[in-house]
């Protein structure tokens, strides 16, 4: 049977949020509105508008309401606004149209280097059919854009890495595990709703109390990434999975 994707981000959420222990970790996510955008900002300043169908960090917006003063980023370009009526009137006519969007309360990440990143957990099926956190990497985001995505220029680089200025090596090696626990309730939990799921690739923000936030979770994640890790077994052992499950059919040469 073939291997379950879903695409729609609203699915997704709705799916994990109905674990007690997942609720916890994911930012409150409403469908887009004006008077939705309106009170999220009130409430949290920041918020990201996302494309419920959109990938590599394609169409995502950064809006924020700086004391009345509104402005939003997409790609490269930032806009300010005076009032909230004349921001969203232009996020309307810009970015959103007529396409079904998300908004999604902004967390705010922590940086390396004055960059701000991100982490991918990928999560497989192994051998045993269990589910199995086989791959973490960071993402470095590019100086000048709101997301993090390699294809959007990110900088994929290790946890360790990424974590030394801001934990000691025992907090990062316990982040590590928190986070392919994490991984694996989240695989969890989509296949109660998903049940032909493989793999998946968590998008997790740690906050400035190195908290971990669900951002999004890909159904049809990349696993070429984790080439780029200096320790070449990760991928091997990512490869050998999808080999097992069938996303792949032949062995990568060495």
């Amino acid at each position: 049977m073939a291997i379950q994707r879903v695409s729609s981000k609203w699915a997704k959420t709705n799916s994990l949020i109905k674990s007690d222990e997942l609720s916890d970790y994911i930012p409150t996510t409403k469908r887009w509105s004006r008077d939705t955008l309106k009170q999220m900002l009130n409430d949290y300043r920041m918020v990201y508008v996302k494309p419920e169908l959109g990938t590599f960090g394609n169409g995502v917006i950064r809006v924020e309401n700086q004391d009345g003063h509104y402005t939003f980023q997409l790609g490269t370009r930032l806009r300010a606004f005076t009032s909230f009526e004349a921001m969203a009137t232009a996020l309307q006519a810009s970015a959103i149209k007529s396409r079904s969007y998300l908004i999604q309360r902004g967390i705010h990440l922590l940086k390396h280097r004055k960059r701000r990143f991100d982490i991918r957990v990928m999560v497989q099926k192994n051998a045993r059919n269990d589910w199995e956190s086989t791959g973490i990497i960071g993402r470095l985001g590019h100086p000048s854009k709101i997301v993090t995505n390699y294809h959007s220029g990110g900088t994929p680089m290790t946890l360790e890495r990424l974590m030394q200025t801001h934990l000691t090596a025992s907090r990062i090696s316990s982040l590590n595990s928190r986070l392919r626990k994490l991984g694996v309730s989240a695989a969890k939990q989509l296949q109660l709703d998903y049940p032909r799921l493989k793999e998946i690739g968590v998008d997790v923000a740690i906050d400035q109390s190195f908290k971990p936030w669900i951002l999004e979770v890909n159904t049809l994640p990349d696993p070429f990434l984790f080439r780029k890790l200096p320790d070449k077994r990760v991928f091997r052992k990512i490869y050998r999975y999808a080999l097992l499950y069938g996303r792949f059919r032949t062995a990568r040469r060495k």
